[in-house]
């Protein structure tokens, strides 16, 4: 779209001032109807952009859902891991952290009459959960059960010292 100047002469009537154009419309090719060689090029490349632009998000790091929570005297990790085995999931223990890290590879072939199909998902995950203060690192199990993989931690209980505040008032 071209710029508009508009600008108020004495007499109040407007003038409008328009850029010329160098290169007027004068091709019509299919979806490109009326543009210009650079703009259909531009197009062109927008379009190329947004063809690739899926592989790029494939590439990217793939983050599980994961869930934390204190339960019976454990640091209980759950982690999401739909179709992953566990020779793809390793878990590590720090003195200070839970690491878990994976890669997942999905492929999906269909073959069919006149047509064939071929998808594939890659995506590798890193989390590192930090450990409270006296956890029991050496006591640590894991288990993946139908692509849920549940991390147990035992940690010592904290007690919590409380005091009511009286509210001036």
């Amino acid at each position: 779209m071209s710029e508009v100047a508009v600008s108020k002469n004495t007499s109040e009537t407007p003038v409008v001032n328009r850029p010329r154009e160098i290169f007027q419309p004068m091709f019509s090719f299919g979806r490109f109807p009326g543009l210009s060689p650079f703009a259909m090029m531009r197009e062109f490349t927008n379009e190329m952009d947004r063809m690739f632009r899926g592989t790029e998000r494939d590439m990217q790091a793939w983050a599980p859902v994961m869930d934390v929570r204190r339960c019976n005297g454990d640091l209980v990790v759950t982690a999401e891991l739909p179709g992953l085995k566990k020779e793809e999931v390793k878990v590590e223990v720090t003195d200070d952290a839970l690491v878990i890290q994976g890669e997942r590879k999905r492929e999906h072939k269909d073959d069919h009459e006149g047509y064939h199909r071929w998808e594939r998902s890659y995506g590798q995950f890193y989390r590192s959960i930090a450990l409270p203060e006296g956890a029991r690192t050496d006591q640590v199990k894991a288990e993946l059960k139908d692509g849920v993989l549940n991390v147990s931690v035992p940690v010592p209980e904290v007690s919590k010292q409380a005091r009511q505040v009286k509210i001036a008032g």
